[in-house]
C-alpha cells in the first residue's frame, strides 16, 4: 500500500486510513500486513559465492589463476586485426600479444616475405593455417667486409650497402668461422657503409680470410624464451636466391636457448642450411612436421638438448642427414619418423649422444648408412641408445653401422632389408659392427642381406 502521492510527497490522509484498518483487526493483521518483511529471500537473491574452487591453482609463475580468455589476435593481408604482407605485420602481432603476457597469434592465408626472422616470445602461440600460410625467405643481399669486423663489435663495414636494411636480419663470418662463430643479428641502424647490429660480433671475421655479411637469418626464430609453440605454417627458404648459413646459428626453423617449445603440423622446404635445428633448447617437442629439399641436415637436434621428443616428422631430399643429433644430445624420444632419401645418413648419432629411444621409425634410400654411430672415444660415444621396431631398408651403406668406443646399445625387433633385385641392392650389410665398439644387444631383428651383421670386434 503506497504512502505517498503520485508526485512522491507524504499524504497523511493515506497513512491515517492504514492505521485505522490496523488498530481496528487487531494485532494480529498488523503482523500479517508486514509480513513480507520477513519472508525469506528468493534463489535470485541469495547471495553469491566468489570463493575460489577447490580446482583452482595459480599459474607456476604467477600469482593468480589460469584465465578462460586469453589474449588473441589475428594478422592478415587484409581483414584481419593487424594488415599485412610482410615480417613486420606478424612480428607487431607477435609481440602484442608478447605484451600481454602470452596468448594466441592466427596468421590468415596468404604469403609473407621476411626481412628478419619471425621472432617467437615466451607463452606466444602463433598458428597458421597450413600450407595456405607461407613465410617466404626474401633473396640475400651478400658484400664482403670493407674493414676487419672485430669480436664484440657491434658494427661492421660493408663494400656494398645495398639492400642492408635497417630493420633486415644479417649474418657476418669469414673463412675460419664454423658452428657458432656465425654472427646473426638484426640491423638496427646505418651510416653510409657501415651497419649497427643488435648483439655483438661472436668472433673476429677478417678481410683476409674473406669475411662476409649477408641478409641471411632463419625465416622464424626463438632466443632466451620458453614455452613458445608454432603451428601450422610452411616456410618456404627460397634457397636458390640465398646464401647457406650454417645449422649451428640458422635454420627454416631455428631455436636457441628456447626451452619448452613446440612444434606441430609445420613444412620447411628449400632452406640454404638446415630445415629444423635446436640449440641448447630442453624439452623441445616438434611433432607432424616435413622437412624436405633442404641444403644441410633435416632435423638438427644439438649443443646439449635434453629431452627432446620428435614424433611423425618426415625429413626426405635433404643434402646431408635426415636426422642428426649434434652434441650431448640425451633421453630422447623419436618415434614414427621417415627419414628417407637423404643425401647422407638417414639418422646420425656420435658426440655424448646418449639415453635415447628410437621406435617404429622408417629408414629409407638415403645416400649412405640408414642409421650411424658415429667414430667417438669412451668418454664422448653414444652409449645406451635403444633401436625398436624401426624399418631400415635400401639406404646406399649399411641398415645400421656402429663406429667408436660405442657400447650399451639395444636393437631390437627391427626389420632390416634390401628388397630389390640382386644387381640393384646398396644395403649390402644389415649391422656393421666395427672393431672399438662395445656390447651390442641384438633381439628378435629380421634382417634381409648379403650379410646379415659383420662384427669386426676383437675377440673378448
Amino acid at each position: 500500500m503506497a504512502l505517498s502521492n503520485p508526485n512522491g510527497s507524504f499524504s497523511p490522509v493515506l497513512c491515517e486510513g492504514l492505521f485505522s484498518r490496523l488498530l481496528c483487526n487487531g494485532p494480529l493483521a498488523l503482523v500479517l500486513s508486514f509480513s513480507f518483511v520477513l519472508a525469506p529471500l528468493s534463489a535470485a537473491e541469495e547471495m553469491r559465492d566468489f570463493s575460489p574452487r577447490p580446482e583452482e591453482r595459480q599459474l607456476p609463475r604467477a600469482m593468480r589463476a589460469p584465465s578462460e580468455e586469453t589474449p588473441r589476435i589475428s594478422v592478415g593481408i587484409s581483414d584481419a586485426d593487424v594488415n599485412g604482407s610482410d615480417g613486420r605485420a606478424l612480428q607487431a602481432a607477435v609481440d602484442y600479444i608478447a605484451g600481454l603476457g602470452g596468448g594466441v597469434v592466427e596468421i590468415l592465408e596468404g604469403t609473407f616475405v621476411l626481412r628478419d626472422s619471425l621472432h617467437l616470445r615466451s607463452h606466444v602461440t602463433v598458428r597458421g593455417r597450413g600450407e595456405k600460410t607461407v613465410l617466404k625467405k626474401a633473396p640475400s643481399a651478400v658484400s664482403r667486409l670493407a674493414i676487419d669486423g672485430d669480436y664484440g663489435e657491434e658494427q661492421v663495414t660493408v663494400e656494398d650497402a645495398a639492400g642492408f636494411d635497417v630493420g633486415s636480419g644479417v649474418a657476418v663470418w669469414d673463412d675460419a668461422a664454423g658452428g657458432f662463430h656465425t654472427t646473426v643479428a638484426r640491423i638496427v641502424g646505418k651510416s653510409g657503409h657501415r651497419l649497427a647490429l643488435s648483439r655483438p660480433l661472436g668472433a673476429d671475421c677478417l678481410v683476409s680470410r674473406n669475411a662476409l655479411a649477408a641478409t641471411v637469418f632463419p625465416v622464424v626464430s626463438a632466443y632466451d624464451v620458453e614455452g613458445a609453440k608454432l603451428e601450422n605454417v610452411a616456410v618456404e627458404g627460397s634457397r636458390e636466391s640465398n646464401r647457406h648459413l650454417n645449422g649451428c646459428r640458422g635454420a627454416g626453423i631455428f631455436l636457441y636457448r628456447a626451452h619448452g617449445t613446440e612444434i606441430r603440423g609445420c613444412t620447411v622446404r628449400g632452406y640454404n642450411g638446415d630445415g629444423i635445428s635446436f640449440q641448447q633448447s630442453n624439452d623441445v617437442a616438434i611433432e607432424d612436421c616435413i622437412s624436405e629439399g633442404n641444403a644441410s641436415l633435416g632435423i638438427h637436434p644439438g649443443s646439449g638438448s635434453q629431452r627432446p621428443r620428435i614424433r611423425r616428422c618426415v625429413a626426405r631430399g635433404n643434402g646431408e642427414d635426415g636426422l642428426f643429433l649434434c652434441w650431448r644430445v640425451r633421453h630422447g624420444v623419436f618415434e614414427e619418423n621417415r627419414l628417407e632419401g637423404n643425401g647422407r645418413f638417414g639418422i646420425s648419432i656420435g658426440h655424448k649422444d646418449t639415453d635415447n629411444l628410437f621406435v617404429r621409425n622408417v629408414v629409407r634410400g638415403n645416400a649412405s648408412s640408414g642409421i650411424f654411430f658415429r667414430n667417438e672415444a669412451l668418454g664422448m660415444a653414444a652409449h645406451r641408445n635403444r633401436l625398436e621396431e624401426n624399418l631400415i631398408e635400401e639406404n646406399g651403406g649399411e641398415g645400421i653401422r656402429v663406429r667408436g668406443s660405442t657400447r650399451d646399445l639395444a636393437f631390437v625387433r627391427n626389420r632390416i632389408r634390401d628388397s630389390r633385385a640382386a644387381g640393384e641392392r646398396t644395403q649390402k650389410v644389415g649391422i656393421l659392427i666395427e672393431e672399438e665398439a662395445g656390447e651390442v644387444a641384438l633381439e628378435g631383428n629380421e634382417i634381409e642381406a648379403e650379410r646379415d651383421v659383420v662384427d669386426r670386434r676383437r675377440a673378448r
